[in-house]
């Protein structure tokens, strides 16, 4: 199987995301936790399901799922920093990750529909 940087990228946020959810669940912190995990995981889950597309469609859909989740998880990450439910200095590296998933997701998403429309 070809390297693929970008299931690379999402499967390791997904893990650091797990690990991040269990830490609030040993502090009792539930709710926003599970949309963390929810939104974490998606965004490599959608992108394997977006690798073995039937289509370029299909392909670029599943994409722009999994960008539409970066952005939910960064939600999550900062409003767990802002509201002091976790340390600003323990979610800066999972917020700037999510930041790098969403920018390219993004870029991955406009090019395929570019293609889609034959404007590439």
């Amino acid at each position: 199987m070809k390297d693929n940087p970008v299931l690379d990228k999402s499967y390791s946020f997904a893990l650091k995301t797990i690990e991040l959810y269990r830490t609030l669940c040993e502090q009792n912190e539930f709710v926003i936790s599970k949309q963390l995990l929810r939104a974490g995981t998606g965004i490599g889950a959608n992108v394997e399901e977006a690798a073995a597309g039937q289509s370029k469609k299909d392909f670029a859909a599943k994409m722009a799922i999994a960008s539409k989740e970066a952005g939910e998880t960064n939600y999550w990450l900062r409003l767990l920093r802002d509201s002091r439910l976790c340390a600003a200095d323990d979610l800066k590296q999972l917020i700037s990750e999510s930041e790098e998933l969403v920018k390219l997701l993004t870029a991955i998403v406009k090019t395929s529909q570019k293609r889609l429309k034959g404007n590439f």
